[in-house]
């Protein structure tokens, strides 16, 4: 069966636009720009979600700070090198630009209303690492590897909360999951060897839900391969 790889990795933003377009890439004479999403939360803050488009989708060849907008697409990742070393970079790749018809309002998140959610089925790709906070949470940090077309895949860091933590804690590498959830920024302070501090962004997928895909149907296999084996003696 071929992999349907729009199922593997789909989200959808509503959100409105924050920055002016800068240029990041052209391919084959498509030039890729990027600019900063604010997409609301349900406690009233917002993330500020970096996403990549063509040119071709940009509406009037240019989208204003301010604008309001709808963005599906895919969540993605791919390796920058710089300053001798490699870094993780994750965007929101869209495949599709809607203005929100409704200018003028504010955008509001909530309870019956999707503004960020993002899709993913892939595989567990290094031993989850479960941890406690100092007020007793459980957390359990997770790195998805996610099947893109061409013999890509996207590395997109995953945080699990309470049981759904607990439930990561022992899971094995090669554990193919579905998760549902939604696309964070988080602001935090990296210290150098000099003693500077540079203030970064870190995007994750907070989990809302996370299934294992096919368990049954992997040890269900592993059993039949053990009675042939045992027939075959």
């Amino acid at each position: 069966m071929d992999t349907v790889y729009s199922e593997n990795n789909h989200i959808i933003l509503v959100g409105k636009v924050t920055s002016d377009k800068r240029f990041s890439h052209e391919i084959y004479g498509e030039k890729f720009y990027i600019f900063d999403l604010s997409v609301p939360r349900l406690s009233g803050t917002s993330d500020i979600i970096p996403i990549t488009v063509s040119e071709r989708l940009m509406v009037g060849g240019d989208l204003p700070v301010g604008t309001k907008i709808t963005v599906e697409g895919q969540f993605r990742s791919y390796n920058s090198y710089g300053e001798g070393k490699n870094k993780l970079v994750l965007t929101v790749f869209a495949k599709n630009i809607e203005m929100l018809e409704d200018q003028e309002s504010e955008i509001e998140a909530k309870k019956d209303f999707v503004s960020n959610e993002v899709t993913l089925i892939g595989y567990i790709c290094k031993k989850p690492i479960y941890r406690q906070t100092p007020f007793g949470r459980e957390i359990a940090d997770i790195l998805l590897a996610v099947n893109r077309a061409y013999s890509k895949s996207d590395y997109i860091p995953c945080i699990a909360w309470g049981r759904t933590a607990r439930f990561c804690e022992n899971m094995e590498v090669g554990t193919e999951v579905k998760v549902v959830g939604r696309v964070q920024s988080r602001q935090y302070e990296k210290k150098h060897e000099d003693g500077t501090v540079e203030n970064k962004v870190a995007y994750e997928v907070s989990v809302s839900s996370l299934e294992v895909i096919n368990q049954e149907d992997d040890s269900n296999k592993q059993e039949e391969q053990a009675e042939e084996q045992k027939e075959a003696i």
